[in-house]
């Protein structure tokens, strides 16, 4: 094949195409390059540039620095590969050249013959064209021979060609028009239908989106409203019922107190002294002493817990020491007296077996942390789950109660009258007797009551899930199905507002007590992805 390069060059209106086979190539204003360019004013004198073959393709070997060349619109640059189609260009001048290499082989148009000898006959061709004048009678005799063969033909013949001309092309006219108007209706018609279908679709997707969100308002009240027998279900048996007995004694010899009317014998230790601005008067002395002949100060108590692992139980701080706001422990305290426990202990549901309670700590709030021995509990005692997120309970958002409001009056309800008879015929109605025969029976077991949150603040959370005395330390459950607060009192006006502690303070109490924090049961993580 031929190798060269064929450079076409542009001086204002003047052309000219030259092709070169040589290795390399100068160009410039002098006699000696091989592209002699002839200008008035001349840029510089001498070489501009060189082009050298290397490898099959011609490069820029060398140019003038001082004059400003630029190869397709970019600076130009030795040694750089000529390309077909580039164009080099003398800035500010009408001088320009175009490249077109012949050493590329072309990868799609393959010929038989050699490249070789084509330039030459090329040329030829070209030379001998430019010589000959130019010459008609092909044209001519085509001319001479239609204009007698269209004399012979008869003006009948003429005509019924006319016609069939004309109606062929009317034919062809209206078949056009009758295919055009066909495709239009078709058009419109095709228009039309995908309008109504992307109505449909579009009525379809809202349809669908209605019907989304009504499953998943669906879901969500079938969640909420299967969310306290839930709760009962995964968590009843870990909230316990908390017993407790508390004496007075006297400080310095540890005697228990006792009424001093010996008159009247055994008389209401809970019968109020004298008052002035609310508490006991000063002068009110003399009304308990070790010697004396009444009945003790003694007092049994009751109250919820509920376990959150390793044995610790979370309820309020005055379930754990009642004496606090007692009026007449606190009148007998003032007078050398002080509070001591003769008996605190849990029972938790379907476990006839009472546990012995360790007050660990207690805070400012009313909340307190106690232990269990964790040898003695069994393994699968529930573990409740506590809510860490602040976030996860608002205003309006449902809440679960579950604890043992009224103690052991609310448990006998829940006997036949015949059974529940008995039983207080037989303890008279000593609530501790009743207690050990209701968890020998496995009669114990919390109530659970649901509401909604009215009101909270960083310190309390108001809401309606009723509770009562006895239902103090029992656990609120928020609609993740985790413990958001502790109950720990109500108004007395109405049962509807009841009050309970944020978890965040039990939280800090259990951590100082050493706690740690069990993993969620996979109960607990599928109520708490699957709640709002």
């Amino acid at each position: 094949m031929a190798e060269g390069i064929v450079i076409h060059i542009t001086v204002g209106n003047e052309r000219r195409t030259e092709y070169f086979s040589e290795g390399e190539i100068s160009v410039g204003t002098s006699d000696q390059c091989d592209i002699k360019i002839s200008l008035k004013n001349p840029p510089l004198e001498g070489v501009w540039f060189r082009l050298e073959s290397t490898e099959g393709s011609y490069r820029i070997a060398e140019f003038d620095k001082s004059i400003d060349l630029k190869l397709n619109g970019h600076p130009l640059r030795r040694f750089i590969a000529i390309s077909d189609g580039d164009s080099l260009k003398l800035v500010d001048s009408d001088v320009a050249f175009t490249f077109f290499s012949l050493a590329n082989e072309s990868s799609l148009i393959t010929t038989n013959r050699s490249q070789s000898s084509a330039i030459p006959f090329i040329e030829d061709a070209a030379i001998e064209a430019a010589s000959t004048p130019e010459r008609d009678d092909a044209k001519m005799f085509l001319r001479e021979f239609l204009r007698e063969l269209f004399s012979e033909i008869s003006w009948r013949t003429k005509a019924i060609s006319g016609v069939l001309v004309i109606g062929f092309l009317v034919g062809l006219l209206y078949l056009g028009f009758s295919v055009s108007n066909e495709l239009r209706r078709s058009r419109e018609t095709s228009q039309s239908q995908s309008e109504t279908i992307k109505t449909l679709e579009e009525k379809l997707d809202a349809a669908t989106e209605q019907l989304t969100l009504i499953n998943e308002s669906s879901e969500q009240f079938k969640k909420m409203v299967s969310l306290a027998p839930s709760l009962r279900v995964d968590y009843g048996d870990g909230i316990c019922l908390i017993y407790g007995v508390y004496e007075v004694v006297e400080r310095r010899t540890n005697r228990v107190l006792r009424s001093t009317d010996s008159a009247a014998g055994p008389t209401d230790p809970y019968e109020q002294p004298p008052m002035e601005d609310g508490v006991p008067s000063a002068s009110y002395d003399g009304e308990f002493s070790p010697d004396g002949r009444g009945i003790p100060l003694e007092f049994d108590f009751l109250g919820t817990g509920f376990h959150v692992g390793d044995g610790y139980i979370v309820t309020n701080r005055h379930v754990v020491e009642p004496w606090r706001g007692d009026r007449l422990v606190e009148s007998a305290m003032r007078r050398g007296g002080r509070p001591r426990l003769k008996r605190l202990v849990v029972y938790f549901p379907n476990n006839p077996q009472p546990y012995q309670l360790s007050v660990r700590l207690s805070g400012t709030e009313d909340v307190a942390v106690a232990t269990v021995q964790k040898s003695l509990i069994p393994p699968d005692l529930p573990v409740l789950p506590l809510e860490m997120d602040p976030e996860a309970y608002a205003i309006g958002r449902t809440v679960v109660s579950m604890g043992y409001p009224s103690g052991p009056d609310r448990l006998l309800a829940m006997l036949d009258d015949r059974e529940a008879s008995t039983l207080n015929a037989r303890c008279a109605g000593g609530r501790q007797c009743i207690i050990e025969n209701l968890a020998r029976s496995q009669r114990i077991s919390p109530l659970l009551t649901q509401g909604s949150v009215t009101d909270l603040d960083s310190r309390r959370i108001v809401h309606d899930a009723k509770t009562s005395e006895g239902g103090s330390g029992a656990p609120l459950f928020g609609q993740t199905g985790r413990v958001i607060g502790v109950n720990f009192g109500i108004l007395s006006d109405t049962t509807a507002v009841n009050l309970a502690i944020p978890i965040k303070f039990a939280l800090e109490l259990l951590e100082k007590a050493g706690w740690r924090a069990p993993e969620p049961s996979p109960a607990a993580q599928s109520r708490s992805t699957t709640l709002p």
